[in-house]
């Protein structure tokens, strides 16, 4: 998709000044917002086209490559497939210092299926669907790409800007390998943002976070006629989850331990010989959540030794809490309040009213207008991969409201608010916040420079490791 920029306002003011000029700065945010907006309909079809795609991690083949695409045919030189995933990507445009990296992600989620209607109604095309709005996040990451490579086209701006698509944010932990891969080494400072239900900086930690599929191997026999040779697989899964269900009560209390039983075997009447089951374990610290995976490991291992089977386990993600940068969400969040929110259609109001009549939650409807909250320190109990590149570089992201009030994500709502003109206003919304930042970062090193000494007092000692080790990219942790 080739998209047409068209510049409404003719700056003539020279690079010397921009760091001196207000002025001449909010100029070339109302230029950048303008060039946004006038493109509205060409990142709606974008985002709803990769929505409808509806790929999981590490298999975004169409939509890492319709991104991909649209850098190039805007100007960006893009290296495909880097830190060993075939739908990463790093799009560059421009040269020299500074180097401002915005994150983009597109992966959807299993099992959520759900059409753009407030009620509950699977999409007869897919069986899965993007319950957490990447197809905004990196439809919205790659159009302030666009807008702030525009102003550097035109020499307005001076410095680089790079897009990285990140796959499988979704528990494959994509950033981190392309954080071990030094991706980011050169990078001054990265901007992203997440869809949600509200318009807010983040300004709070996320939660360190190791997931592993435990996989349990019996012997098969038939459960009737003779039960006494067989060693059923899934009672060992059974007496793992027993037995971390009790650990639950011997953890700090802001441990969150999480699974799925993914294989249990194939017919009643045969003891399964083979079973697995897929934990995830979350703390606020690091080093805890490395300790309570240890522990459940332990509950493995006890399983196996109890129900005569044998255990291994396959690490499928690990990253690291998020480090909180205030000098950039300070920033972000004077751009985010000059954006401005959303107004809403009577339509969508109705829509959203029909949305939250849905909710186990009972909630006031929605107002017209969908406001920017104050910057805020509550905390995030989610995970992300952004978290290892917070480590390695200054980093600051906004949650924008691209769903109905009150919408939870990972739901269907979440599906549905996402594929409506609710979230792409609320995409426009992050896209202009992005590139504004951006334009702050480009024309203030004072700002870098603050935010530098920031991260290096904040990071302290701490080596950066991953906690994926040296494994390769889970490429098949969806199958």
């Amino acid at each position: 998709m080739k998209l047409i920029i068209t510049c409404i306002f003719s700056l003539t003011i020279g690079l010397s000044c921009l760091g001196q000029s207000k002025k001449a700065i909010n100029a070339l945010k109302t230029e950048t917002a303008t060039t946004i907006q006038s493109n509205y309909d060409a990142y709606n079809e974008m985002a709803m086209t990769i929505w409808d795609y509806a790929e999981l991690g590490f298999k975004e083949e169409k939509s890492s490559t319709l991104l991909q695409t649209t850098l190039k045919n805007n100007g960006f030189t893009v290296e495909s497939g880097v830190a060993g995933m075939p739908t990463a990507f790093v799009a560059t445009y421009g040269s020299g210092l500074p180097v401002i990296g915005i994150l983009a992600e597109y992966d959807a989620l299993p099992g959520l299926s759900q059409d753009n209607s407030p009620i509950k109604t699977p999409n007869a095309n897919s069986i899965n669907g993007h319950a957490c709005g990447h197809h905004l996040f990196g439809t919205g990451s790659v159009a302030a790409g666009i807008a702030v490579k525009e102003l550097l086209e035109s020499g307005k701006l001076k410095g680089t800007i790079k897009v990285f698509g990140c796959p499988a944010e979704e528990g494959g932990s994509g950033k981190v390998y392309m954080v071990r891969e030094g991706l980011f080494n050169n990078v001054d400072a990265v901007l992203h943002w997440h869809p949600s239900d509200d318009n807010l900086v983040t300004n709070s930690s996320s939660l360190a976070n190791i997931s592993a599929k435990f996989r349990f191997y019996g012997k098969a026999s038939h459960a009737a006629g003779s039960p006494e040779k067989g060693r059923s697989a899934l009672d060992a899964v059974e007496a793992m989850n027993n037995m971390v269900n009790m650990m639950r009560e011997h953890v700090p209390q802001e441990t969150r331990i999480h699974y799925v039983i993914t294989n249990g075997g194939k017919a009643p009447n045969v003891v399964p010989e083979f079973a697995e089951v897929y934990y995830y374990a979350r703390h606020p610290e690091k080093t805890e959540v490395v300790s309570t995976f240890e522990r459940i490991k332990k509950a493995a291992e006890g399983a196996a030794l109890g129900t005569e089977t044998t255990m291994d386990y396959e690490i499928i993600g690990g990253v690291h809490d998020l480090l909180i940068n205030k000098t950039l969400a300070e920033n972000m969040q004077n751009n985010l309040e000059k954006v401005g929110g959303v107004t809403y259609t009577d339509t969508e109001i109705i829509f959203a009213q029909k949305m939250q009549s849905t909710f186990t939650n009972k909630l006031d409807a929605i107002n017209s207008v969908e406001i920017v909250k104050p910057l805020s320190t509550a905390k995030t109990l989610g995970s992300t991969d952004v978290g290892d590149v917070s480590y390695a570089i200054p980093t600051v992201g906004l949650r924008a409201a691209t769903w109905v009030a009150g919408t939870s994500a990972h739901s269907w709502q979440a599906v549905a608010s996402g594929g409506t003109e609710i979230g792409i206003k609320g995409m426009m919304v992050a896209s202009k916040t992005l590139a504004f930042t951006a334009i702050d970062l480009f024309t203030n090193p004072e700002l870098i420079q603050k935010a530098k000494e920031e991260f290096i007092q904040s990071k302290g000692d701490y080596k950066y490791k991953s906690l994926l080790g040296d494994r390769a990219p889970a490429l098949n942790y969806r199958d």
